[in-house]
C-alpha cells in the first residue's frame, strides 16, 4: 500500500504553514525526565540523556519499559516529541495516553504499532469511560516517525478530547453527554508511555510476531510539556480551566480543514463506519463526528 501519498503542494504547503504557527504560539517550557517522570516498570530499560532533555525506552525479550507523570490533572494539554522504532518494528507497541486508576478508569490513547521494514506504523487511537471503550479510529502517518522527532498532543477539556500530530488534529471525541454518551470529566489522569510486547496482535491482527534478533527496540522522548489543571484530590479545577487557552468548545476552522484532510487522506479504520460490527445500530455519537 502506498504510505506517502501525494498531495497537492498547495495544500501541503498550507497544513505545515499551519502547524508551524501552532507551534509557534504554544509553550515552549519544557520539563525534564528527572522532575517530571517517574519510571513504573523496566527500570533497566529506561535511558536518560542530556541531562534529563531526553530519554528512550527499550523493549527486550526480558521486558519492556513504562513511564507516568507525576502530576495528575483534570484536563489540560500535555504534549511529546517521539522517534519511534526504526527498522524491523513489526509486534511492537509504543504508547503515550492519558489515563486514572482502577477497574472503571478513564483514558486516551495513542498506540504505536509497528511493522515490518518498509511498511507503514498505523497509529491505534481509543477513548475509555469507566472502563469501557469501543471507540477505535487508526491513522496512517503521512511522515516516516522513525526518523526523527515528531510531535504528538493530547488536549482534553470539558467540551471536547483532541488529538494531535505535528499540530495537525487527527480526532476529536466531543462531550454529547446530552444524548446519553458518557465523557471522561470526573476522574483526574496522569500521562503515561510504554513499549511493549503487543505480537499477539499489534501487526496485522497478529499474524507478524517480534523478531528478537532486532532488539533492544528503542523509542525516543524529548520535548515533555504540560498545561493541565493539577488534582490535589480535594476542590474544583473550574477556575483554571475556564481561563485557559485549551478549553475551547471546538477545533477552529482552519483546524476543521485539517481535520478533513487527515480523514480524507489518512484515516484507516473508524469505528462509527462499521456497521457489522454494532449490527447496523452505530453509537449514538457517531451521528455527531466528521464525516
Amino acid at each position: 500500500m502506498e504510505v506517502f501519498r501525494a498531495v497537492s503542494l498547495r495544500r501541503y504547503v498550507h497544513f505545515i504553514f499551519v502547524a508551524i504557527i501552532c507551534t509557534a504560539i504554544s509553550s515552549t517550557v519544557y520539563g525534564d525526565f528527572y522532575s517530571d517522570i517517574d519510571v513504573t516498570w523496566g527500570d533497566n530499560n529506561a535511558w536518560v540523556l542530556n541531562n534529563g532533555q531526553q530519554w528512550q525506552l527499550a523493549l527486550t525479550n526480558y521486558s519492556g519499559s513504562g513511564f507516568q507523570s507525576y502530576k495528575e490533572f483534570l484536563f489540560g494539554s500535555v504534549d511529546i516529541s517521539m522517534k519511534l522504532v526504526p527498522g524491523n518494528s513489526a509486534g511492537t507497541v509504543t504508547t503515550f495516553y492519558l489515563s486514572s486508576t482502577g477497574e472503571g478508569h478513564d483514558e486516551i490513547d495513542m498506540e504505536f504499532l509497528g511493522n515490518v521494514s518498509g511498511e507503514p506504523y498505523i497509529l491505534h487511537t481509543n477513548i475509555y469511560v469507566n472502563g469501557s471503550a469501543d471507540k477505535e479510529q487508526q491513522f496512517y502517518l503521512w511522515f516516516d516517525p522513525t526518523t526523527d522527532f515528531h510531535n504528538y498532543s493530547i488536549l482534553w477539556n470539558p467540551q471536547q478530547i483532541a488529538i494531535f500530530v505535528d499540530g495537525l488534529p487527527v480526532r476529536v471525541f466531543a462531550n454529547n453527554e446530552n444524548i446519553g454518551v458518557p465523557y471522561p470529566n470526573e476522574q483526574a489522569m496522569r500521562v503515561f508511555s510504554s513499549i511493549w510486547n503487543g505480537d499477539q496482535w499489534a501487526t496485522e491482527g497478529g499474524r507478524v510476531k517480534i523478531d528478537w534478533s532486532y532488539s533492544p527496540f528503542v523509542a525516543s522522548y524529548m520535548n515533555f510539556n504540560t498545561d493541565v489543571c493539577e488534582w490535589n484530590g480535594n476542590g474544583s479545577t473550574s477556575q483554571c480551566w475556564a481561563t485557559n487557552w485549551w478549553n475551547q468548545n471546538s477545533l477552529n476552522y482552519a483546524q476543521q480543514g485539517q481535520l478533513q484532510w487527515v480523514r480524507s487522506n489518512y484515516l484507516i479504520y473508524d469505528y462509527c463506519q462499521d456497521y457489522a460490527r454494532f449490527n447496523y445500530q452505530l453509537p449514538a455519537e457517531c451521528s455527531q463526528q466528521p464525516k
